[in-house]
């Protein structure tokens, strides 16, 4: 007899696409399972006429999945990590996180159009702060437009409402199949993508040790690495996915490089900061570079988008 997973995923094509994608993962392994997946409906996804940055709070697409997973209705959940505030609720770990998407984002435009080649005064539409005060501190003359929804709303969006350009996560436009719509990938010297975008996080109950270690047979240790990073860093300036705040690490052999970025809503105070390291300690790194930033000016800026 197979014992039955059921695993909690947001309803959009994107996450259930995901999901399916990690379930491929677990069946490659063959062992006597079987997947369900459950379809929750979070709060980010009911609040679709709001900026994410006005909506407020974290774990705006996952605390009622969440949930799910503390109720025992799931026995784990799939997460864009990019989604996943820096702290989790007691009782829930990360079990997993799998090879990494491409982390950068990446612009869809009218007429196949470059960041550099949009005309003056271009719409682009974003819902994310951290996209938009970067996009403008590259180019002031830039209108920023807010859109929020799907990838198929956003792309109808682009020509409904008369856009010159979208900026997406490149991941996301590669995991369903549309690379061919991309018109560039944004350097990361350009746009500093969210913490662990292009990355999956696996959630499990802490003491489900079986449920564990089956996912642990898809984690990847070098995502995880610039991942924990990337959190860090978050973590350390108590951020969320709604505010203007941006790290990348990669490696390089035993070495671990993160950069990280905070920027004010309008592009005209960016505070950014890097450092390298070895390996094992990414979580310090992460902590180290966040600290450069608040002696920057970071805490005031955060201060200031937060109405503190």
């Amino acid at each position: 007899m197979k014992k039955k997973i059921i695993i909690g995923s947001r309803k959009s094509e994107l996450a259930i696409t995901q999901t399916k994608w990690v379930i491929n993962q677990l069946k490659k392994l063959g062992l006597p399972y079987e997947y369900e997946i459950k379809e929750i409906v979070t709060k980010g996804d009911k609040i679709l006429n709001v900026t994410l940055s006005k909506v407020g709070g974290k774990g705006l697409f996952v605390k009622e999945i969440e949930q799910a997973l503390l109720d025992g209705s799931i026995d784990f959940a799939v997460h864009s990590m990019k989604d996943m505030p820096a702290e989790m609720p007691t009782g829930l770990m990360l079990a997993a996180v799998p090879e990494r998407e491409d982390p950068r984002d990446c612009i869809i435009s009218k007429n196949n159009l470059t960041i550099d080649a949009l005309p003056k005064g271009a719409r682009v539409g974003t819902s994310s702060l951290r996209r938009a005060s970067q996009l403008l501190a590259y180019r002031s003359d830039l209108q920023i437009e807010s859109i929020r929804g799907n990838i198929n709303t956003r792309l109808k969006k682009l020509h409904d409402d008369h856009l010159d350009a979208i900026v997406l996560a490149a991941a996301g436009i590669k995991r369903v199949g549309w690379d061919d719509k991309i018109s560039q990938y944004l350097d990361v010297d350009v746009c500093i993508p969210a913490v662990g975008q292009g990355a999956l996080g696996i959630q499990v109950r802490e003491n489900d040790q079986e449920t564990i270690d089956l996912l642990s047979k898809i984690n990847h240790p070098p995502t995880k690495t610039v991942v924990t990073a990337e959190r860090a860093f978050l973590h350390r300036l108590e951020g969320g996915c709604q505010v203007p705040i941006g790290a990348y690490a990669s490696l390089d052999g035993e070495d671990i490089y993160l950069v990280g970025i905070v920027a004010s809503a309008d592009g005209k105070q960016v505070v950014k900061a890097e450092g390298t390291v070895k390996k094992e300690d990414a979580e310090k790194l992460g902590i180290s570079v966040a600290e450069q930033c608040i002696a920057n000016g970071a805490d005031q800026i955060l201060s200031y988008l937060k109405g503190e």
